[in-house]
Order: C-alpha cells, then sequence, then structure tokens
C-alpha cells in the first residue's frame, strides 16, 4: 500500500472500490452532510464526480471547494421546480427527473440560460411511496413530451430500488431498468438517448454493475458512517 493511502484511509476504500469496478462505470462520491476535508481526501485519492442532494449544502461545499475546478457536479436528490435555476448554476448532472414538469421547467430555463445540463430520468419500477420517480406507462406515455425538451441533454434513466428486496429482486429492478432504457434507445426520437444507467449504492451497487450500470453513487462504502 502506497504512503499516499496510509496516510489517506479515503484511497484506501477507493483502491478496493475501483478494483471492482469496470472502467467503463463511473464513480460519483455521494457526499451529503460528509465534511469538506474527507472530500478533499477524496480528491486527493482520484476522485472527480461528487453528488449532493440539497441545493443549500451544495452551494457552500462548492464555495469551499472553489479551488478545485475539474470537478463534475451531479444533483441526485429530489429537485423542487422553485429550485430549477439555483441546481442549473450549480450541477452539471441532474440525475433525478422524476416528473414531465420538472423536465420542462428544466428545459425552458436552459433554454434561457443558454445551457445544455446532462439529465437521468428517475424511473420508479416498484411501488415505493418513499421514492419519486416515473412507473414504466407514465414515462413512455410522456417520451414524445420529453423529446420536445431540445435543452436537455437526456442521457439515461436513475433508479433507486425499493428497501427490504432480496438480491435477486434488486436485480431484477436494475435489469429491468436497462431494459426499459434498451426499448427507448430503439425508438427514434431526436432528443433522447438511453447511454447511461445511474443505479447501484452502497449497499448494491455490485449487482447494478452487473445490470449494466454506467453510474454508481456511493456514500457510506467511501467515507463510512455519516457523523
Amino acid at each position: 500500500m502506497s504512503s499516499t493511502s496510509s496516510i489517506n484511509p479515503i484511497a484506501d476504500r477507493l483502491e478496493q472500490i475501483w478494483s471492482t469496478l469496470p472502467s467503463s462505470v463511473r464513480l460519483i462520491a455521494v457526499t451529503k452532510q460528509v465534511p469538506v476535508e474527507l472530500m478533499r481526501a477524496a480528491y486527493e485519492a482520484g476522485v472527480r464526480d461528487f453528488g449532493e442532494s440539497r441545493i443549500q449544502e451544495a452551494m457552500t461545499k462548492q464555495t469551499q471547494l472553489a479551488d478545485l475546478p475539474d470537478i463534475t457536479w451531479h444533483f441526485i436528490g429530489h429537485l423542487q421546480t422553485n429550485k430549477v435555476a439555483r441546481a442549473l448554476d450549480l450541477f452539471q448532472w441532474i440525475h433525478s427527473v422524476d416528473s414531465l414538469k420538472l423536465a420542462q421547467q428544466l428545459n425552458q430555463r436552459a433554454q434561457e440560460r443558454q445551457q445544455s445540463p446532462k439529465v437521468c430520468l428517475q424511473v420508479k419500477l416498484l411501488p415505493d411511496p418513499q421514492k419519486y420517480g416515473w412507473t414504466e406507462a407514465e414515462l413512455l406515455e410522456a417520451l414524445p413530451e420529453l423529446d420536445r425538451c431540445s435543452h436537455l441533454q437526456i442521457v439515461g434513466l436513475m433508479t433507486i430500488p425499493p428497501y427490504g428486496l432480496s438480491q435477486d429482486e434488486t436485480l431484477a429492478v436494475f435489469r429491468n431498468t436497462r431494459r426499459l432504457a434498451e426499448q427507448i434507445q430503439a425508438q427514434s426520437w431526436s432528443h433522447l438517448r438511453m447511454h447511461h444507467l445511474s443505479m447501484g449504492m452502497s449497499d448494491d451497487y455490485q449487482l447494478a454493475v452487473q445490470a449494466g450500470a454506467t453510474m454508481v453513487r456511493l456514500g457510506r462504502t467511501l467515507f463510512g458512517e455519516r457523523r
């Protein structure tokens, strides 16, 4: 083990995680309630993608990390429509577009600002009152309207399985998300691309990778339990 990793325990964890990830899978460090000094340690160990789920917390951290200009910021929480403009200021990626109203609001604001953020559509393929997201039927019905959101780069799907599933049930959710993305990709849309699957967190990311995830969102596995 290098001297860097012995000084920086996050480097040890990252080395272990990266050894299990195909090179095609992007690791997003989930930093909700993670102190800035631990984020700097992750940066020093090679992380460049950070995921936040609260606008105010992200604003504070981005100010404190302004000397690290090559970070890519991902919004991964539920986005209220009244926070759309601020989200566009702060994030290059928005993983959690969970309604047509939100997509249209983002598109309108992006057009006004001459921006083109990358977004994923959050799907909920099993009933789960604790999660936001499109059902499969809702998403398929909305595709023509979503395709008109020409100022968004709609590049894939995001999902979070319900808590309490078995490994087989969780794997099935991830595989069904991939199947849905492939179904959408096979149709001739002008502005919808299904190149990315944002799925898998600390407890299930290896199942997500098995099912075809291109981005995994890891917090506890990387930083330990939150304070």
